[in-house]
């Protein structure tokens, strides 16, 4: 950075440098280095959380290394500097466990607060229970009379083929759509019921801040409550086989005046379920 910057003032140096590292941030977001806010409270809460602890590690990290950093040069035997005699100190062994004791509770406090609302279902407005199998996903809306499968969407399924002469950057959302997606409407507490027909697999949203195991012969609970309308795409989050990966999770929020217009839609299209096994 050049040093005329520092002649103006500090101020015009760490305008620079903030114009400097700009672009890497705006890079980084591209890239999705960190974990998404979310379109749920909770999800807010846990990016809020993970960001809190993120920083409390760095602090104590760059605390404890600049202490190793300058015992090593400042204590180096080639400046003729004798070691220590003693084995221990009571005070020093007391404050560093007193310290970290103070930092953990700190951060149980809020991360327990939030881990008890994930887990609470109460209340929902909507149920689903969702069953994972190899390779798709099964939605049945109890009480509404809607059931209906998902699975990678045709495009998806034809470029990823061996052989199929289609570049699969020309899918749009490739390995990410699906045929039918799932649908819930906006401000709406859904309560989702998850179990699996073969194999576990695990149904993950990150915008939701949702990622719970479907396992065969067991019933898990999870819900989220989406503030906004949109698309949201998550994936199958457990190795359950070797189409694991095309196996992707859609979840549409519309209106409430849309959702009950999907839903009529819905009642009348529903039909048998196919064999799971025998879907490739």
């Amino acid at each position: 950075m050049p040093r005329s910057l520092f002649r103006r003032g500090p101020g015009a140096a760490l305008a620079t440098l903030a114009t400097l590292l700009a672009p890497g941030a705006a890079l980084a977001n591209d890239w999705q280095l960190n974990m998404p806010v979310g379109i749920t409270d909770i999800s807010a809460d846990v990016y809020r959380l993970h960001m809190t602890i993120l920083w409390i590690c760095v602090i104590i990290g760059v605390i404890v290394f600049s202490a190793m950093i300058y015992s090593i040069f400042r204590h180096r035997k080639s400046l003729g500097v004798e070691p220590a005699k003693f084995s221990h100190s009571t005070k020093v062994e007391i404050v560093w466990t007193v310290i970290p004791v103070f930092i953990l509770i700190g951060m149980a406090i809020p991360a327990t607060e939030t881990l008890v609302r994930m887990e609470d279902t109460s209340g929902s407005d909507l149920t689903i229970k969702v069953t994972g199998y190899q390779w798709l996903w099964e939605y049945e809306y109890l009480d509404e009379d809607v059931r209906f499968f998902s699975r990678l969407h045709p495009d998806s399924d034809r470029a990823r083929q061996l052989g199929s002469g289609i570049d699969p950057f020309s899918v749009e959302n490739y390995l990410l759509e699906v045929d039918n997606r799932m649908v819930v409407p906006v401000d709406a507490k859904v309560r989702l019921l998850l179990t699996a027909g073969d194999v576990i697999h695990a149904w993950w949203v990150p915008d939701f801040a949702v990622k719970k195991d479907a396992i065969p012969g067991f019933i898990n609970e999870v819900w989220f409550q989406a503030n906004e309308t949109g698309v949201f795409r998550g994936q199958c989050a457990e190795l359950c086989g070797r189409d694991h990966g095309f196996m992707p999770i859609v979840v549409e929020v519309k209106s409430q005046e849309d959702y009950q217009a999907w839903l009529a839609m819905q009642r009348g299209e529903l039909g048998d379920r196919p064999v799971a096994s025998t879907h490739r």
